[in-house]
C-alpha cells in the first residue's frame, strides 16, 4: 500500500536531497521546551483504545509535505527516499511538524506495521546510522541481531552524528527532533498510545539502543526516551486534571435531588472516570518502563551530555507534575549528580532545582532535600566552573527567598565574600544575594519617609549597612568591586549621592549615632566608586575584558548621571574639602571627583562662584599637605579642570599659574640659602626645601612647567650633593625626579611642535649632563637614592636610544645616547648587588609579609628595567649572561622575567643568545672551580646545579630543531673551545682543566640534528689527540660521555619532533589520521647553507648537507615503538658507536661513574620512555578498535559504566534519613489499578546484547588481547 501526499512549492527545494550525508559535522545544541495544546475534555471521544477494535474517527485530513510512508510491493525502495523522508522533514525544521505527525498517524491507521517500521528507521537514521531495518528483519530476526546489524552498518569513518554535527542544516535538528516526539505523543494521546503496540515497540527500541556501546545510538535514544517521558508526563497531568473534573461533575450530579438527577449522565461520568483511570494506569506503566530501562542506567553514563539530558528532563518532570515526581525518590538523583565531575552536568542539576525553588508552593516538599544537600549547594559557589558557581549562588538566592531560616550565618558569609570576586558574573550573583539578605527588607515605618531626602531618607540606613559590611570585610579593601557587584540590583541606593553627602555633612538626628572616622572614610570611598561607575559605565580594572559599546539608553543614563553628579558636587565638594582638609586619605578620594564632572555645567548652571571656592580649597590643601599622594591628586585635579575646550579654562589656568609662581619663587629663594650655607644644612631649611620640591615635582608630573626653567636649580642642587656628599636623601630623590620631568617635557615639546637648533642642542646638553649625574648617584651610599638613580637612568637610556628616531623622526638623531662600557658595568653591578639577594639580606627591615612583598615588587621592577635595555639592544647581549645564570637560584622570584628575556633575545639574535647562554654556564663553572678547585667532585650539588641549569636552557629551545639549528651548533662550538682552552699544567697526559664542562655541554646534544651531531663530533676530534682517545680513567669520563651523546643519533631526532606533536592527535573525538604531506617549508635552509659562518672545514666534515630534509612527521598512533637490539644500545642509554669511529671504549669503566653521575637522569629518561610506549600502545588500541569494529569512539570521559557511583560510602551517607524505598512511578490518586500481565515481544531487548555487568572496558581489553 502506498499513500500519495501533495508537496507545496516552498517545500520542494527543502526535500531535494533525501540521502544522508556521509560526513557529519558538529551540531550546536539548542534547548527545547515541551508545550501541549491538547483538549482536556476530548469532545470527539478519541480516548477509546484503537487496540481494542476501534479504529478511531475517520475523516479527511489535510495533506502535509511528507511524501509518504510504507513499502512498495512489500519492499522498501532501494534509493532510500521513502525511508529517509521522515528524517529529512524533521531535519528541515518545525514548520511542517504538525502535518508530518498527522500523516504518520493516518498511515498508522491503515497499516500500523509499516508505519511503525518507518518510525523505527527514523530513530536509526537520527543516530547517524546508514542501515535500514526491513520488514523481513523486523519479523524474523532476533532483537540482538537487529541491533548488531545496525551497529555493523554504522558509519565508521566519522564519529559525528546529527546531534553533534555543525552547519546550518543541523543547527536546529535537536529542537526539531524533540518537537517531533512531543507532537507525536500529543497527537496520539487519545487513542494510539493505548493500543499496547506502538508505545511498547518504541520504548523497547529506545531502551535497547540506550544500552548500545555506540555513542551515537546511546545519545540519540536517551534524548528520545527522555523527551518521550516528558511528553507522557504531560499526558498524565492532563489525565489527572480530567479525572478531577470528572469527579467534581459526578459529585455535583449525585448531590442533586432525585427528581433532577440524570442517571444516564451519572453512568456516563462513571464510565468516563473508569476509562481515564485505565489510561492513567497505562501511562504509569510506560513511564516506569522508560524510567527503569533508560534513566536509571543513563543518568550515570560515561558521556557527560547523556547525563545532562537525564538530569534536565527529571527536573522538568518534577516541575510539571510535582504531585507524582517531587519526592525524595526522584530528588536523590539530582542530589547525587551534583557531585558529577563535569561542569555541564552540575549546571543542569542547579538549573533543575531553580525551577523547583522558584515556586514557593513546593517548598514543603523540598525541606528534606534542602537539609541533606544544602552544604553541597553552598560549596558549589566556589566551583571551578564559573557558570556552575553563578547558578549555585542564584539557587541559594531562591532558597533564601523561600525561607530565611534555612541558610545559617556561616552559609551566607560564604557567599558574601564572593562580591569581591574577579569574575563579574559570580560577583553580580553574589551581590544580588547580599542585596536580598541585607538590603531588600524595609521597615513599614519607612513608607512615610519615601519622600524625605538627605539624612532622613529611607536609604540612609541601607547606606550605613553597606558601610558596615564593607568595613567588616577585612580581607578586602576594594570598594569599587563591591559597588560593581551591587550595581545592577541596588542602583537606587548607590546613586543616592544626596543622602551620602548628608551623612557626611549634616549633624546626626536625635538618638542617632554619628559615623566614626573610619566609617566616614569608607563612605567617601564607596561614594567615589559609585560616581566612577556611573560616569565610566564599565567594571573596575581586573573585572571585565574591556570597554563595551554602550546602547543608546545606557549613553543617555550616563549623561544624566554625570549631570546629576556635577550639579550636586559642584556645591557639595568644597564643603566636604573644607571639613576634611587635614585628613589626607579623605582628601585624596574627594579630589578625584572633578575628573568625572561635566565641566560645561559650571558655565550653563552659573556655578562659577562654586568653582572659585573649589580652587581656593585645592590651593589650601596643597599648602597644608606634603604627602605625595595628596599632591599628585591635586595636580591631576588641576589638569582635569584646565581643559581648553571649556570656558572655565582661563579661570583655572590663572589659579594654577599663581600657585606655581609662588612655589618656584619660594624654592629658588630657599635653595639659594640652603646651598650657600657653609655649615651642615639646618633641618628646618631642609624640610622647607623638601616640601616645596615635592609640590613642584608633583605638579611637573602632569603640567608643563618649562617656562619656569627648573633644570638649572635642580642641577645645581644635585651637583652640590655630589660634591658635599651630605645632601638629604629625599631631596636628592625628588630633585632627580623633577629633573627627569623637565627633560621629558622638553623632548615632548620638540617632538610635537617646531624647534630651533639651539633648543635641540640645549636638550642634548642637559640630557647628557643629567645622565652623568645619575651615573654618579649609582654609587651613593643610600640605597633609596641608588634605586631612584638606576630607575631614571634606565628610563633615559630607553627614551634616548636608537628607538627615538623610529617613525620618521630622524631629526632627533643627535639626541641618541648610548651607554659606554663603564655605565653598562655599573648598571649590571647594581642589579647583582641589589636584586639577586636573599630576602633576609635586604637590610633586615622586612618584618611583616606585606613589606616583603613590596620589597620583592620593587626588585622585580629594577630587574625588568635592566632586562628591557637588553631586549632593545641598548646594552650588549652578553651582559645577560649574569642574569641568565641566576635562573635556577631565583626562579620563584624572577623566573618569569628571565625566561621572557631569553625568549625576546632569541627572537632578536638566535646565535648571540645561544652564545650568551653558554657564557653564563661558563661563568658558573669558573666560579665553582675558583671555590672548589679543578679537582672538584662531579657529583657535588654545585656541579649538578649547573647541569640542571643547562638542561633547563636546553628546554627553552623548543621542539623545532630546524629553527635553532645554527644557534645550537654555535653553542657546542663555544663549549668545546672552552673545555679545551686551558691545558693541564701537568702535561699532555692529563685532561684539560675545563674538560668536565663537556658533561654540562652534553645536555644540549639532544637538540642537534643527526648530521649536525656528526659535524660537531668532527670538530671535537680537532681538539683531541690520539692519546686522549685511548684514555679510560675516570677523569676522562666527561669526554667519553660527550662523545657518546654525539654518536647517539638513532631515534633522538625523530622522537624529539614526534613527542611534541603526539598529543595533538588526541581530541574529544579522533578523526582519521592523514598521512604527512612532506611539504614542510624550510625557511632557513638557503640562509644556513650559503652562509660563511660554518665553523667546520667542509673538506674535513662528513659529506652531509648543512640542513637535512625535515623528517616525515608520523603520529605515534600509527607506528610501533622501536625496540633496541643489544648491539644497538648500552644500558638503555648510550648506543655503541659505528665501526668507522675510534675503537670501542671500556664500558665497564664507564658504568661505575655513570651510576653515580646519571642516576637521576636515567630514572627520568626511563619514565619518559615508559610513558611514551604506553601512549603508543593506548593509541594503537583505540585506533584498532575503531578500525576493527566501527563502533568505538575515543570519548572525552573514561569508558566506565558507573562513573558517578564510585563511592558507596558517600551514597549511603546521602541516603541516610531519606525515603528511597519506592522506585515505581505512582501517579496520585490511582484507584482500581490493574497490572499489565504481559507486553508485546520486546524486539530490542538490551539483555540479549550484553549483560549489564559487562561494560565498555571489557571490549577494550578483548581487543587488546586480539592485538
Amino acid at each position: 500500500m502506498k499513500f500519495n501526499y501533495s508537496v507545496t512549492e516552498d517545500d520542494k527545494e527543502m526535500i531535494a536531497a533525501p540521502e544522508i550525508p556521509s560526513e557529519f559535522h558538529l551540531l550546536q545544541e539548542s534547548e527545547t521546551h515541551f508545550s501541549s495544546d491538547t483538549d482536556f475534555e476530548d469532545p470527539e471521544g478519541k480516548n477509546q483504545k484503537q487496540g481494542k477494535g476501534k479504529t478511531g474517527k475517520k475523516g479527511k485530513k489535510e495533506r502535509g509535505i511528507l511524501g509518504g510512508f510504507g513499502r512498495m510491493n512489500g519492499h522498501h525502495q532501494q534509493n532510500g527516499v521513502e525511508n529517509m523522508m521522515l528524517f529529512e522533514v524533521v531535519k528541515m525544521g518545525k514548520s511542517a511538524m504538525q502535518s508530518v505527525v498527522d500523516d504518520w498517524i493516518e498511515s498508522y491507521k491503515h497499516d500500523r506495521d509499516t508505519a511503525l517500521l518507518d518510525l523505527i528507521n527514523f530513530f536509526i537514521q537520527c543516530s547517524g546510522c546508514k542501515g535500514i531495518v526491513t520488514s523481513e528483519m523486523f519479523r524474523h530476526m532476533q532483537n540482538s541481531e537487529i541491533i548488531r546489524k545496525m551497529t555493523e552498518e554504522f558509519d565508521e569513518d566519522s564519529g559525528d552524528y546529527p546531534l553533534t554535527m555543525a552547519g546550518p542544516q543541523w543547527k536546529k535538528f535537536k529542537s526539531s527532533f524533540c518537537e517531533f516526539i512531543a507532537v507525536l505523543v500529543r497527537q496520539c494521546q487519545y487513542s494510539i498510545i493505548y493500543d499496547e503496540y506502538m508505545m511498547d515497540t518504541v520504548i523497547s527500541l529506545l531502551t535497547g539502543l540506550s544500552d548500545s556501546q555506540v555513542r551515537a545510538f546511546r545519545h540519540t535514544s536517551t534524548l528520545a526516551a527522555m523527551k518521550l517521558m516528558t511528553a507522557l508526563v504531560n499526558v498524565a497531568l492532563n489525565l489527572s486534571i480530567n479525572m478531577d473534573n470528572t469527579q467534581r461533575q459526578y459529585e455535583a450530579e449525585r448531590n442533586k435531588i432525585i427528581g433532577k438527577r440524570a442517571n444516564d449522565r451519572l453512568e456516563f461520568l462513571l464510565q468516563k472516570r473508569k476509562e481515564l483511570q485505565e489510561n492513567q494506569d497505562e501511562i504509569e506503566n510506560m513511564m516506569n518502563a522508560i524510567f527503569k530501562g533508560v534513566f536509571v542506567h543513563r543518568y550515570r553514563d560515561s558521556i557527560a551530555e547523556i547525563r545532562a539530558i537525564c538530569i534536565e528532563e527529571i527536573g522538568m518532570w518534577m516541575k510539571m507534575y510535582s504531585d507524582a515526581f517531587l519526592n525524595d525518590s526522584y530528588l536523590k538523583y539530582v542530589g547525587w549528580t551534583m557531585h558529577d565531575k563535569q561542569g555541564e552536568v552540575r549546571l543542569k542539576c542547579l538549573t533543575a532545582l531553580q525551577g523547583l525553588y522558584y515556586n514557593k508552593e513546593l517548598n514543603s516538599k523540598l525541606e528534606l532535600f534542602t537539609s541533606r544537600f544544602k552544604d553541597r549547594i553552598v560549596s558549589m559557589t566556589l566551583d571551578k566552573e564559573y557558570d556552575v558557581a553563578v547558578q549555585a549562588i542564584k539557587l541559594l538566592t531562591l532558597v533564601l527567598q523561600s525561607s530565611e531560616e534555612v541558610l545559617t550565618a556561616e552559609d551566607c558569609e560564604n557567599v558574601y565574600h564572593l562580591v569581591y570576586s574577579a569574575h563579574r558574573p559570580v560577583a553580580v550573583a553574589a551581590g544580588e544575594f547580599l542585596y536580598k539578605k541585607l538590603f531588600s527588607y524595609r521597615d513599614p515605618e519607612d513608607d512615610g519617609m519615601l519622600k524625605r531626602r538627605g539624612r532622613q531618607s529611607p536609604n540612609a540606613n541601607l547606606i550605613k549597612t553597606m558601610v558596615f559590611f564593607f568595613l567588616e570585610s577585612e580581607l578586602h579593601e576594594h570598594a569599587a568591586y563591591l559597588v560593581d557587584s551591587m550595581w545592577d540590583c541596588a542602583t537606587d541606593i548607590l546613586k543616592d549621592w544626596e543622602c551620602m553627602t548628608a551623612l557626611l555633612l549634616e549633624e546626626p538626628l536625635n538618638g542617632e549615632e554619628p559615623l566614626t572616622d573610619r566609617q566616614e572614610t569608607a563612605l567617601i570611598e564607596i561614594m567615589l566608586s559609585t560616581i566612577r561607575q556611573a560616569a565610566e559605565c564599565h567594571p573596575p580594572v581586573g573585572r571585565g575584558t574591556g570597554k563595551r559599546v554602550l546602547t543608546a539608553k545606557e549613553k543617555k543614563t550616563q549623561l544624566d548621571d554625570r549631570t546629576r553628579v556635577t550639579e550636586h558636587f559642584a556645591v557639595a565638594l568644597p564643603q566636604l574639602l573644607a571639613k576634611y582638609s587635614v585628613d589626607a586619605e579623605k582628601v585624596t578620594n574627594l579630589l578625584q571627583l572633578p575628573q568625572y564632572f561635566d565641566l560645561e555645567i559650571y558655565t550653563t548652571g552659573r556655578l562659577e562662584k562654586h568653582l572659585d571656592v573649589l580652587l581656593r580649597q585645592i590651593r589650601d590643601i596643597v599648602e597644608k599637605h606634603t604627602d605625595t599622594d595628596v599632591l599628585e591628586v591635586c595636580s591631576r585635579t588641576y589638569h582635569a579642570l584646565c581643559n581648553e575646550e571649556f570656558t572655565i579654562f582661563n579661570r583655572v589656568d590663572i589659579a594654577r599659574s599663581q600657585l606655581v609662581d609662588e612655589l618656584v619663587d619660594k624654592f629658588n629663594r630657599l635653595l639659594e640659602d640652603f646651598i650657600q650655607e657653609g655649615e651642615e644644612p639646618d633641618e628646618d631649611d631642609a624640610y622647607q626645601v623638601l616640601s616645596t620640591l615635592k609640590r613642584i615635582t608633583a605638579f611637573h608630573n602632569a603640567h608643563d612647567l618649562s617656562r619656569w626653567d627648573l633644570f638649572g636649580s635642580n642641577y645645581k642642587l644635585l651637583k652640590t650633593g655630589i660634591e658635599n656628599g651630605d645632601m638629604p636623601e629625599q631631596i636628592v630623590i625628588h630633585a632627580l625626579q623633577c629633573t627627569h620631568y623637565v627633560i621629558l617635557w622638553q623632548l615632548a615639546k620638540i617632538s610635537e611642535s617646531g624647534y630651533t637648533k639651539e633648543e635641540l642642542l640645549t636638550l642634548k646638553r642637559q640630557m647628557r649632563a643629567f645622565c652623568q649625574i645619575c651615573q654618579h648617584y649609582l654609587t651613593n651610599v643610600n640605597t633609596a637614592v641608588k634605586e631612584q638613580a638606576f630607575t631614571i637612568q634606565c628610563d633615559m637610556l630607553m627614551i634616548f636610544s636608537h628607538q627615538i628616531v623610529a617613525g620618521g623622526r630622524d631629526i632627533l638623531e643627535p639626541l641618541i645616547y648610548s651607554p659606554d662600557s663603564s655605565l653598562q658595568s655599573e648598571l649590571l653591578s647594581f642589579i647583582l648587588d641589589h636584586v639577586f639577594i636573599d630576602q633576609d639580606d635586604d637590610d633586615g627591615q622586612q618584618d611583616d609579609e606585606a613589606s616583603k612583598i613590596e620589597a620583592l615588587h620593587k626588585r622585580r621592577n629594577l630587574l625588568a628595567a635592566f632586562c628591557k635595555l637588553i631586549v632593545y639592544s641598548v646594552v650588549e647581549m652578553n651582559a645577560a649572561a649574569d642574569i641568565f645564570k641566576q635562573y635556577m637560584r631565583y626562579y620563584n622570584d624572577y623566573g618569569d622575567i628571565i625566561k621572557e628575556t631569553m625568549s625576546k633575545t632569541r627572537q632578536l639574535d638566535k646565535i648571540q643568545c645561544a652564545k650568551t647562554l653558554i657564557l653564563s654556564l661558563q661563568q658558573l663553572f669558573n666560579e665553582m672551580t675558583q671555590e672548589y678547585g679543578y679537582n672538584f667532585d662531579r657529583t657535588s650539588s654545585a656541579f649538578s646545579g649547573i647541569k640542571e641549569l643547562a638542561r633547563r636552557f636546553a628546554l627553552t629551545f623548543g621542539l623545532d630543531q630546524l629553527k635553532t639549528r645554527e644557534a645550537i651548533a654555535m653553542l657546542h662550538k663555544d663549549g668545546i673551545e672552552f673545555s679545551f682552552k686551558d691545558p693541564s699544567p701537568q702535561g699532555e697526559g692529563h685532561p684539560p682543566l675545563n674538560l668536565p664542562f663537556l658533561d654540562i655541554l652534553s645536555e644540549f646534544s639532544s637538540k642537534l640534528l643527526r648530521q649536525d651531531k656528526r659535524t660537531v663530533y668532527v670538530y671535537l676530534e680537532k681538539f683531541m689527540t690520539f692519546q686522549m682517545s685511548l684514555r679510560r680513567e675516570d677523569v676522562w669520563l666527561p669526554l667519553m660521555s660527550y662523545k657518546n651523546s654525539l654518536l647517539a643519533g638513532g631515534d633522538d631526532d625523530t622522537m624529539s619532533v614526534i613527542s611534541g606533536i603526539s598529543n595533538r592527535g588526541s581530541s574529544v573525538r579522533n578523526k582519521k589520521m592523514k598521512p604527512a604531506t612532506g611539504k614542510r617549508k624550510l625557511p632557513e635552509a638557503e640562509e644556513s647553507s650559503s652562509g660563511d659562518g660554518l665553523w667546520v672545514n667542509r673538506d674535513q666534515a662528513l659529506q652531509t648537507p648543512v640542513m637535512m630534509q625535515a623528517p616525515q612527521l608520523t603520529s605515534t598512533v600509527m607506528r610501533e615503538p622501536k625496540r633496541l637490539r643489544p648491539e644497538d644500545s648500552f644500558i638503555g642509554v648510550y648506543p655503541l658507536p659505528p665501526e668507522h669511529h675510534p675503537p670501542q671504549l671500556d664500558y665497564n669503566t664507564q658504568v661505575a661513574w655513570m651510576l653515580a653521575q646519571r642516576q637521576h637522569e636515567e630514572a627520568r629518561q626511563q619514565q619518559e620512555r615508559v610513558a611514551m610506549n604506553y601512549a603508543k600502545i593506548r593509541s594503537n588500541l583505540q585506533h584498532a578498535i575503531r578500525r576493527g569494529t566501527g563502533l568505538m569512539e575515543d570519548d572525552e570521559e573514561p569508558i566506565v559504566e558507573d562513573v558517578m557511583m564510585s563511592s558507596e560510602g558517600r551514597i549511603e551517607d546521602l541516603n541516610e534519613g531519606m525515603d528511597f524505598d519506592t522506585m515505581d512511578i505512582d501517579l496520585p490518586p490511582s484507584k482500581n489499578r490493574r497490572e499489565r500481565t504481559e507486553l508485546k515481544p520486546d524486539y530490542f531487548d538490551p539483555a540479549s546484547i550484553m549483560d549489564e555487568s559487562v561494560g565498555l572496558r571489557s571490549l577494550e581489553f578483548q581487543c587488546f588481547n586480539n592485538l
